[in-house]
């Protein structure tokens, strides 16, 4: 099921800004500290690094996504979510603006 709404949470106003705008996504931590982010990815080809391990589900639009190490695009739609782990790095495809919670491990 794709979230649609998160209550109950402190958001950061100044967005973070990556690739000259290709991605931007607002900080939210929810009351027990938990971290995560909630952004869009416009219509690119880019490449993410990992610190720590993340969760990314599609809330709408859709991405194809190549993890490390791997040679195969994924298609991930609105409800779906991929795990890419920790100090490493992903491929990301955009056609049409990937709208994600990005959930921080």
């Amino acid at each position: 099921m794709t979230t649609e709404k998160i209550d109950g949470v402190s958001v950061t106003t100044q967005a973070n800004v990556y690739f000259d705008g290709k991605c931007v996504s607002h900080g939210i931590t929810f009351p027990d500290g938990t971290k995560k982010s909630v952004g869009v990815v416009l219509p690119a080809t880019l490449t993410f690094n990992t610190g720590a391990p993340e969760i990314m589900e599609c809330v709408a639009g859709s991405c194809e996504y190549k993890l490390a190490g791997s040679d195969t695009w994924v298609k991930s739609s609105p409800g779906e979510k991929f795990n890419v782990p920790g100090n490493s790095k992903f491929d990301i495809r955009v056609t049409e603006a990937y709208h994600y919670i990005c959930h921080f491990g």
